[in-house]
């Protein structure tokens, strides 16, 4: 009984182990695969940093989805005409917008949402540093005490 359930705890877990692995190996499928292994390398490398726009958080590479296919075809037909890497890729960017690049561009528009982090952290600073200085010069005016009128006022209240 005991080794039944070992070798059940092993099936289970080598299947895991190989879904959780190879799964991203298994997404291009055989009929993708170039005959010319540079070209299939160069195809590879370039859809690792397209983005799949039906999952959005996996390259072509990795995704399963319909879509993640074409856009591999797409790539790799691409290539197969003389395209260079640059050329493939703007082909692709051309059709589908920016949103497909998984490292978006620096340029343009970009440089903004780029530039938001660090600026907020810049105001945020700066309001803090505001702040604070206003709140040091309320304490230092509160320590200065009473001037003589409100001294005097304040010694025939507690004599009362």
């Amino acid at each position: 009984m005991k080794a039944l359930i070992l070798a059940l705890m092993l099936m289970f877990a080598s299947s895991a182990v190989t879904t959780m692995f190879a799964g991203a190996a298994w997404a291009v499928q055989p009929d993708e695969v170039l005959a010319d292994p540079a070209l299939e390398a160069r195809a590879r490398e370039l859809s690792k940093g397209l983005r799949c726009l039906v999952c959005q958080n996996e390259s072509i590479d990795e995704s399963h989805a319909s879509l993640a296919r074409d856009l591999r075809i797409l790539l790799r037909d691409r290539l197969v005409a003389g395209d260079s890497d640059e050329e493939a890729v703007a082909f692709i960017v051309d059709r589908y917008g920016e949103f497909v690049l998984l490292q978006p561009t620096t340029g343009g528009w970009n440089w903004l949402l780029w530039a938001a982090g660090p600026l907020m952290l810049l105001a945020a600073i700066g309001t803090g540093a505001i702040y604070v200085r206003g709140r040091a010069r309320s304490t230092t005016e509160r320590e200065e005490g009473l001037n003589p009128t409100e001294q005097q006022r304040l010694q025939e209240l507690l004599k009362e």
